[in-house]
This record gives C-alpha cells, sequence and structure tokens, in this order.
C-alpha cells in the first residue's frame, strides 16, 4: 500500500532534476549518447565532434556528401531531437 506522499522513482529523479538544474545538461549528454539512433550509424560513424551548447548543436562531419544530405534535413533533426527529449533543447544545428 502507498502511502499519499510516496512518489514513484521516475518522479522523484525528475523533480530532483529540476531542483538542481541539470535536466537539460542530462536531456543534452542523452541526445549525444543516442545520435547514431537518430541519425543512423554511417552518418554517426562519420561524425567526429558533437556537442549542444547554448540550444545548438555542433557537428564536424568528415564527408561533405553527408554533410551536404544533413544541411538539407537539418529541421527535421531537430524536430526529431526535440521530440526526444520532450523539450525545445536544440533550435539550430552548426557545421564546424
Amino acid at each position: 500500500m502507498r502511502k499519499s506522499n510516496d512518489k514513484l522513482l521516475k518522479d522523484a529523479i525528475a523533480q530532483m532534476m529540476q531542483v538542481y538544474k541539470i535536466k537539460r545538461r542530462f536531456d543534452e549528454t542523452s541526445i549525444v549518447s543516442l545520435w547514431p539512433e537518430l541519425v543512423g550509424k554511417p552518418v554517426a560513424n562519420r561524425t567526429k565532434e558533437l556537442f549542444i551548447r547554448d540550444r545548438k548543436l555542433f557537428l564536424r562531419i568528415e564527408s561533405s556528401v553527408i554533410k551536404n544530405e544533413l544541411m538539407l534535413i537539418r529541421g527535421q533533426i531537430i524536430e526529431k531531437i526535440n521530440e526526444r527529449a520532450e523539450s525545445n533543447l536544440v533550435e539550430e544545428l552548426i557545421f564546424l
């Protein structure tokens, strides 16, 4: 039997992340680790650098062909990332 002040572990962790203001950083790290799942292994294998700062996703891609393809679908990539994060985590893609 649950008491009225009991919380699910998921809810307690979410609340703790909000209190300590680490949710955004956690989400950013999660997206970086999920990059192969979001764009596929062939693209992920050609990604040499990937980080998020100030709602911008910075990418260094070693293949100019893949870089051009990603530029064409950047809106879809941003949408996929934000759906996965369930927040407006990324607003812009910047190629290094």
